[in-house]
Parts: structure tokens; sequence; C-alpha cells
């Protein structure tokens, strides 16, 4: 894994609150949970991004369709 940094994170508490729960429930604590559901959100997004920044293969003119 690599470096950690630090980052204050403000929410609402009633947020604050579910992701406690939602964290208890799953055996994390609650920055275990946070950081669960980033690199989660991440791995999706980075997934998308590939997909929508892959090349499509562009026919010469000389290529029949």
């Amino acid at each position: 894994m690599g470096e950690r940094k630090t980052y204050l994170l403000r929410l609402k508490a009633e947020d604050l609150e579910d992701l406690r729960r939602w964290a208890e429930d799953e055996f994390r604590s609650l920055n275990g949970q946070i950081e669960f559901i980033l690199r989660q959100s991440l791995t999706r997004h980075r997934g998308f991004e590939a997909k929508k920044t892959t090349p499509q293969r562009h026919r010469d003119a000389g290529e029949s369709p």
C-alpha cells in the first residue's frame, strides 16, 4: 500500500451516523468504511473512464465497412 495522507472531511451529522452504523454492520472502523467506499467508487470510475477514453477504431478511406 502506498503512502497514506491525512485529510479533513466534513459531513452532516446524520450522514456520519449512517456511515458509523454501516461500518459497524460490516465490522469495519468508520475510517475503514469511508476508505472502502471511496476505493470502490474510484475503481468503478476508473473503469468507466477507461471505457470512455478507449479510442474507437477509425476506418481508413480505403477500408470497407
